[in-house]
């Protein structure tokens, strides 16, 4: 018999996965950093509750959706944006992997702080909302 919670986690599985399927390639960009961001966030909860394998694996998850958003950058579009945006990937990679060996909070705190301001960007530039596609892809 099925629990409660794994109930939940497999409506939770199929809602994400419905939003990817249905996603516009700018929502998936929102959708991945809205997730390394949780991912961030749960990290530090986890550091908070001493569940250092939760934490560590909140830090992975997180590591490998920020390399995919490095991955979907269009650097020959892209110039000194996607540069830009490269750099920043790359230095919350290394802040993540700080925040792992160190059990710190502090590195995580400042990537969603970073994401949150590069999603907030991202969001203000919907299509839609400006004309055109954006030459740039977080």
């Amino acid at each position: 018999m099925h629990s409660a919670r794994s109930y939940a986690n497999q409506y939770r599985q199929t809602s994400v996965n419905s939003a990817v399927l249905d996603a516009s390639p700018h929502q998936l960009i929102s959708l991945m950093l809205a997730g390394a961001r949780e991912r961030a966030r749960l990290a530090i909860a986890c550091l908070e509750r001493d569940d250092l394998p939760r934490k560590s694996q909140a830090i992975s998850e997180a590591s490998a959706i920020i390399g995919g958003l490095n991955g979907a950058l269009d650097m020959a579009a892209g110039g000194e944006i996607a540069d830009g945006l490269q750099a920043l990937y790359d230095y919350a990679q290394r802040r993540l992997l700080e925040a792992n060996i160190d059990n710190d909070r502090a590195p995580l705190e400042e990537i969603d702080g970073l994401l949150g301001d590069i999603e907030s960007a991202w969001c203000a530039i919907a299509p839609g909302t400006h004309q055109g596609q954006p030459a740039v892809r977080p």
